[in-house]
């Protein structure tokens, strides 16, 4: 679904070129400058465009629950952990986590009225994964870890730029989905998994349901 919507956002952007393009050479812009002011703003509209569809290509379409991948973890020091993520597709990335809990967030796209009725399904990319700690004199004091899983690399933000005003908007809001904070302990192994809902983990060895229940 999503790579038909940035097929079109595509052609949109084209369509612009071959008609800025049109404009700056159709007859002498140096005498029309509001002739090439048009044609430079259709140009720059065009890579706008295509700098949305980029952005909109990150995104992977939402249709029923399933798991994202797995986050393991390996002591360091006290409060201090080693976090691997390896996502659903087997691409594993490595950070340094201080805190005694985690939390995955991902950014979601839900789109409401016409489109919801059309059978437009979520969307979603994961974006960051963070450490807190326990004590509220901790996490005052103490170091904070943040990381970014996947960005926007175009300089556009779809998502951000919706947020703001997704509210206000009849078709679309743009929210965020969270795991909860759950305790990290040397060698234990969750499970995270997406619904329409947002994010959910679940432990998958003896370390992280001994952590969980200690936790509890």
């Amino acid at each position: 679904m999503y790579i038909a919507i940035t097929f079109l956002i595509a052609v949109l952007a084209l369509l612009l070129v071959f008609w800025g393009g049109r404009v700056l050479v159709g007859g002498n812009w140096l005498l029309g400058f509001i002739r090439g002011s048009v044609g430079l703003i259709l140009l720059g509209a065009a890579l706008l465009i295509v700098l949305v569809a980029a952005d909109v290509y990150s995104y992977r379409n939402l249709a029923e629950e399933h798991s994202v991948g797995t986050l393991s973890f390996r002591k360091l020091d006290e409060q201090h952990f080693e976090a691997k993520f390896a996502d659903d597709a087997g691409v594993a990335q490595t950070f340094e986590l201080r805190g005694d809990q985690w939390q995955l967030d991902a950014r979601l796209l839900k789109w409401k009225g016409p489109l919801a009725r059309w059978g437009i399904q979520p969307a979603y990319r994961l974006d960051r994964v963070s450490g807190r700690y326990l004590t509220l004199q901790d996490e005052r004091n103490q170091e904070r870890t943040v990381h970014q899983l996947n960005g926007s690399n175009y300089g556009v933000d779809v998502w951000a730029s919706l947020r703001d005003v997704s509210k206000r908007l009849p078709f679309v809001d743009a929210v965020y989905g969270s795991a909860t904070f759950l305790p990290m302990e040397d060698g234990a192994v969750y499970e995270v998994r997406i619904s329409h809902t947002g994010l959910l983990a679940r432990p998958l060895n003896q370390q992280a349901t001994s952590a969980l229940e200690e936790w509890r």
